[in-house]
């Protein structure tokens, strides 16, 4: 019997403070800009893993407030099948980059900084319209 592969469970959180959105940049490869996120530890709600990488990568205290989607496209991650479940929070102070995360700043919806890793233009794009409509984005 084959060994199976499975992808990897990881969240993503479109962070809200202050007008911007919370991106960090990264330590590890790929290098470049992302939401924060990461890895859902085994045993752990998914909800947690969100807020336990906000708070990791930031330093912020996210309430979450909606599931804007799952992103699961097995190219969105070029180091292995990762899976994303991806929320939309709001967090209030100053953030600051820890664990992996270089550092960590707010940015207006409209001035993004480049490169961003992995799908997160996709995710940003959806986001928006999410912000524009109220909608939900539709599964792919």
């Amino acid at each position: 019997m084959a060994n199976p592969r499975n992808p990897y469970p990881t969240v993503d959180v479109v962070v809200e403070v202050d007008g911007g959105i919370v991106l960090i940049e990264r330590n590890n490869e790929p290098k470049g800009w992302a939401l924060p996120g990461g890895f859902i530890d085994y045993g752990e709600l998914v909800e947690d893993g969100a807020r336990r990488e906000v708070m990791e990568e930031t330093g912020l205290t996210v309430e979450l407030t909606a599931l804007l989607g799952v992103y699961s496209a097995p190219s969105r991650d070029p180091r292995q099948h990762n899976l994303s479940v991806t929320y939309v929070g709001t967090a209030e102070g100053v953030p600051k980059g820890a664990d992996d995360a270089a550092r960590a700043e707010v940015f207006p919806l409209d001035a993004l900084p480049e490169p961003l890793c992995f799908d997160h233009a996709e995710i940003l794009a959806d986001y928006r319209r999410y912000k524009e409509t109220g909608a939900i984005p539709k599964p792919k």
